[in-house]
């Protein structure tokens, strides 16, 4: 782009020069020219003032006998030569000036074709992208790795990665193979060319990247995946041999290859056959990192959440030898991840990451990081000091529910119709043993649902139980049930629409992929393409399903669903007090936490803070011990044990 810009600017500056020597060029006989009338140059050439001329068409330039320049128009008069001989003028006579003959005329005749050339050159950049890589504008076949140097990145070691103690250990390897690479080979040991990170969006797959970079004293190249590919047939595999031209030079060297499912997908799928342009990118790939010549001392890195879209060519021993999954983590490793992160802010005393760790199954180490990022942007709006554990849980609910829409107007009629179907899920899971326990229930609207009751497992669990599949599907009816049973059939509203959808994809899975309907049996009638059988060479196929085989799995998707309509209904009816007092409790609250939810259950008297709105008077009471709210004063307690122990920490 910056060449493409010069090109313009040299072209300015020529056409500018030019144009001021034409112009110096054009006063050849000297001084201003002085335009007079056909008569008057008559009557000067009869007088004798008249030194020299030049005919040119129609035009007449001269000089006088005092130096003076003139011009004027000839008429094609007939005696003119004769009257310049008479007087003893000297004359000569030429062809038109057309200008062609001058630096102006060729520039401007070969000015089309010197612009044809610069838009090309300008569009050819645009698409190669900025820079249009190195060699200039016509360098497309260079690769686009980036040298990562100690001094251009934060230096990232595996202590600043958490959570994911596995991965690092087997990547710790390789850092380890290439400081003491002699241990290694003593045992005729081969470090893997190639390490495949696999794992979800947000697991810390590029973080892994950054803190081998951070420890192996080597040189780091990093690239995209989508980097390789360009519209023309050939640029991509062109990259490849540079990337790897560039490796050997720099040997022992690390190559990180981010997204490479943008150009290692399966051959033969797109559009061209073998004039693809991705897969002769791929087919580069694959020779240069296991062909006819070796690359020693060239370790390829590569992270990808689409393992299943890669060319099994790519996936063999020989080219990425070990595929090292980034799972995420589990209660332990959360809580390892927010303890990383918390020491970059200042919290307070009460802040209990086992807690936050709990309350997040499910959740990425970036999930994690944007919920400390959310605690801390709120805790400076309240222009706190430290960020206490009630800002984590209000960013925690945020991640998990969406905003508080605090302005959304809701009516009392409806306001009250949420707080009975958000208790009926709370019932339900309370009198179910299967169901995970209740963490908070909320009449607040978020995000796109007027109310929510948040239930979260006292640990993290791998599988799931038929017991557990119909509990979770007998909390989902709960809401419906419970708005039929106070409000009356016609006035059943939609609001269950997500429950329902909940229920119907858990039974549906329950049958065609788990196995768990007597009818049917353990069989998978997923309607999914497959791959190959493991140890015996049986390719898969799209499996097709008969229609009285889809009408059985109907039937059994809506028996499963109907079976927890009724044990929900079966539950609030039996425990229709604990329905009413629990709604009466969200819509004088409108939040709950789990322990405050068994207290009021328990007929227990709770008093909850409530903060100072629209000048109002707050209402301030005691808060139960295992609550996790707080007041003014109990905040600024907390801010000033943080200073102390700051303090402490400096002193020392």
């Amino acid at each position: 782009m910056r060449n493409g810009k010069n090109f313009f600017v040299w072209l300015a500056l020529i056409v500018v020069l030019v144009v001021g020597y034409d112009l110096i060029q054009g006063n050849t006989l000297g001084g201003a020219k002085n335009e007079i009338a056909f008569s008057e140059f008559l009557d000067d050439v009869s007088a004798r003032r008249v030194k020299e001329v030049k005919i040119q068409g129609p035009v007449i330039n001269g000089k006088f006998e005092d130096g003076a320049a003139f011009s004027t128009y000839n008429p094609n008069y007939p005696g003119l030569i004769d009257k310049l001989n008479e007087n003893g003028i000297r004359f000569e006579a030429g062809p038109v000036d057309t200008g062609m003959n001058s630096l102006i005329g060729i520039l401007a005749s070969w000015f089309p074709v010197l612009l044809l050339i610069g838009v090309w050159i300008f569009f050819m950049r645009q698409m190669q992208g900025a820079g249009g890589g190195r060699g200039g504008a016509m360098g497309f076949g260079r690769s686009r790795a980036r040298l990562i140097g100690a001094e251009k990145i934060k230096k990232i070691t595996f202590k600043d990665v958490a959570g994911i103690e596995e991965a690092k250990e087997e990547l710790f390897e390789i850092v380890d193979f290439l400081k003491h690479p002699d241990k290694f080979k003593a045992l005729g040991g081969k470090i893997p060319k190639g390490c495949l990170l696999i794992g979800s969006p947000g697991t810390g797959k590029t973080l892994l990247a950054k803190a081998i970079a951070g420890e192996a004293d080597v040189p780091f190249f990093t690239i995209s995946g989508s980097d390789f590919v360009e519209m023309f047939v050939g640029v991509g595999a062109s990259r490849v041999r540079d990337l790897f031209e560039q490796g050997k030079k720099s040997a022992p060297c690390l190559i990180f290859i981010d997204e490479i499912d943008a150009v290692g997908r399966h051959r033969g799928a797109g559009v061209g056959g073998g004039n693809d342009e991705r897969e002769q990118t791929l087919n580069q790939l694959l020779v240069e990192m296991d062909g006819f010549e070796e690359n020693e001392g060239v370790i390829i890195l590569a992270a990808t959440n689409r393992p299943d879209v890669l060319d099994q060519a790519l996936l063999r021993p020989g080219r990425f030898d070990r595929q090292i999954i980034v799972p995420l983590p589990d209660i332990l490793g959360r809580e390892q991840i927010l303890n990383v992160h918390i020491k970059k802010v200042p919290v307070a005393p009460d802040v209990n990451t086992q807690v936050i760790a709990r309350g997040t199954p499910g959740f990425t180490g970036a999930d994690l990081a944007n919920l400390v990022n959310e605690a801390a942007l709120l805790a400076a709006r309240r222009d706190r000091k430290v960020i206490t554990m009630k800002e984590l849980e209000e960013a925690k609910d945020k991640v998990m529910m969406g905003a508080e829409r605090k302005s959304m107007v809701v009516g009392e009629e409806e306001k009250k119709l949420t707080a009975y179907h958000e208790a009926g899920h709370a019932v339900v899971s309370i009198n179910c043993p299967e169901s995970d326990p209740i963490h908070k229930a909320t009449i607040i609207p978020r995000g796109r649902a007027l109310g929510m009751v948040m239930r979260l497992p006292e640990k993290d669990k791998l599988s799931l139980t038929r017991a557990k599949a119909k509990a979770d599907m007998a909390v989902a009816m709960g809401g419906r049930v419970a708005e039929e049973m106070i409000f009356g059939y016609e006035k059943v509203t939609s609001g269950a629409s997500s429950d329902i959808k909940m229920a119907t994809r858990l039974a549906r899975a329950m049958v065609t992929q788990w196995g768990m309907s007597d009818k049917l049996g353990p069989l998978d009638y997923s309607n999914e393409t497959e791959g190959a059988v493991p140890g015996y060479g049986i390719a898969g196929s799209h499996k097709v399903i008969s229609d009285d085989t889809a009408n059985i799995i109907d039937s059994e998707v809506k028996i499963l669903v109907e079976e927890g309509y009724q044990h929900a209904e079966m539950l609030l009816k039996k425990h229709a007090d604990q329905l009413e007092t629990l709604a009466q409790a969200l819509l004088e609250f409108e939040t709950l936490n789990g322990e405050e939810i068994k207290d009021i259950l328990a007929g227990k008297e709770i008093r909850k803070y409530v903060e100072v709105k629209a000048g109002k008077p707050a209402r301030t009471s005691s808060v139960p011990a295992s609550s996790t709210s707080v007041n003014n004063d109990n905040v600024k307690s907390l801010e000033q044990a943080a200073a102390k122990k700051r303090k402490k920490k400096e002193d020392l």
